[in-house]
């Protein structure tokens, strides 16, 4: 069986990756909060995730993997997006749920196998709090439910700083009712129109980080596979998943390996609607970009470094995969070439798959090109960005009636004008092609330009 070898963000090496159960290989990674469109930052951790799920199921079996992605609809941001527009909040998450996953399937990203919403899972969340109020890791003070950090004695594993390093300068609230700054909520009170359920601590609503270690131990249990996401995550997101998870199920290792993508960055800059270089995946697909080449580029730059979105990168990806596609539309998929296999099982090294590839296009290998494409995501059967532009009404009339010219001087015995005619037709990416009885027809290349046409 091939080794898969990634870096874990919790050892801060790369190591081994052996499954707590080879029939059951779990994997959990942190999703959108769905108040408004994904943004291509967004969209780097769906792709590098969606990779290593592929990777996962061509080594352990499709049966044999569970991928789960939540949606957090239970967010500060979307009750203020409820308030500013006067929509209802369930409108507003199924729409943006809806978004989402059509946008992540034009980046040729499989569904996850398991994609819960916070929503569903209040009543888990809450019995995880009351849990660990009784085991004396979180306490109760004004309404809210608050996790004690200073009973947590390995509290900052994951990001490696100690206490006092993490309470300067980090994202916590600071709030009288908090015993240490770092102490973080798990359940806090809802009033006037904010939504809330009831629980024993009254009308409220959960933390965010409570979130996701509830939905995670309802599906994988205490100990899982792999927990994924963002680097902007590890503090203090998945830090307090960590160890919230862990106090409520002693003797627990909650994920196995953490995996973490870094951040994105456009032509150089970070990305920020200040800069005016800010903009969301559908901005991309609308303005013509198509979803397989923004794949192509987030695949071009390894995981964990920091990713450059540029439009020279995406214009040499639009002119590979060009090329690419033209050479497998009838090819056969192989077996899946073994270099491109150890590449992704490599801390899934996708800059090294693709030259990979490229060394196979250049070989001439196209069943094996093929397959490795749709190892990776690429050569989707509903892709068609790359057929021949289908000529419009005006420059189908345009070319009949060159072909009638050019069938009337071959009549004539004018064939400098026949040939003319052809040339003009060639260089607009048409080629002519006479039939048994020597009339013209047309064939559209990938070359066809209708601006050409006179």
């Amino acid at each position: 069986m091939t080794k898969i070898r990634l870096h874990n963000s919790r050892t801060r090496r790369k190591e081994e990756f052996r499954p707590l159960e080879k029939k059951n290989v779990r994997m959990y990674v942190c999703g959108p909060t769905v108040y408004d469109r994904a943004h291509l930052g967004n969209a780097r951790p769906v792709v590098v995730f969606d990779i290593l799920f592929r990777l996962l199921r061509e080594v352990f079996g499709a049966d044999y993997v569970t991928y789960a992605r939540n949606f957090t609809d239970i967010d500060d941001k979307i009750n203020a997006r409820s308030v500013a527009t006067g929509r209802t909040i369930s409108s507003i998450t199924e729409e943006t749920i809806t978004w989402y996953l059509e946008d992540m399937r034009a980046l040729s990203a499989l569904n996850p196998n398991l994609m819960p919403r916070a929503t569903l899972y209040v009543l888990q969340m809450i019995e995880m709090s009351k849990d660990l109020i009784e085991k004396g890791h979180a306490y109760v003070e004004q309404g809210h439910v608050l996790f004690d950090v200073n009973s947590c004695p390995d509290y900052g594993v994951l990001s490696g700083r100690a206490l006092e390093d993490m309470i300067a300068g980090a994202r916590v609230e600071i709030a009288p009712y908090k015993r240490n700054p770092l102490d973080f909520v798990l359940w806090k009170p809802s009033i006037d129109e904010t939504p809330g359920w009831d629980s024993p601590w009254g009308f409220g609503r959960p933390g965010w980080h409570i979130e996701c270690s509830a939905m995670v131990q309802e599906h994988f249990g205490e100990n899982f596979d792999i927990h994924g996401g963002g680097n902007d995550l590890i503090f203090p997101h998945h830090e307090n998943e960590i160890a919230q998870s862990k106090c409520a199920n002693p003797g627990s290792t909650f994920a196995q390996f953490w995996i973490h993508n870094e951040m994105l960055q456009v032509e150089g800059k970070k990305m920020s609607k200040s800069l005016g270089n800010f903009f969301t995946v559908r901005d991309l697909l609308n303005d013509g970009t198509p979803g397989e080449v923004v794949r192509f580029v987030l695949l071009s730059t390894h995981y964990g470094k920091p990713m450059d979105w540029t439009q020279k990168k995406a214009r040499e990806a639009t002119l590979t995969l060009l090329k690419w596609h033209k050479m497998v539309k009838n090819a056969s998929p192989a077996l899946l070439d073994d270099e491109i296999l150890q590449c992704v099982a490599n801390d899934l090294n996708t800059p090294g798959a693709l030259a990979r590839m490229h060394e196979l296009a250049k070989a001439g290998s196209v069943d094996l090109l093929l397959r490795a494409g749709q190892f990776l995501g690429l050569f989707s059967p509903n892709e068609h960005w790359w057929l021949p532009e289908e000529p419009d009404s005006e420059a189908k009339v345009k070319i009949e009636a060159l072909l009638v010219s050019r069938n009337k001087a071959k009549v004539d015995g004018n064939f400098l004008k026949a040939d003319l005619i052809r040339t003009q037709l060639k260089d607009a990416g048409v080629e002519v092609v006479d039939d048994a009885g020597g009339l013209s027809r047309a064939i559209f290349t990938d070359a066809f330009d209708p601006g050409k046409i006179k």
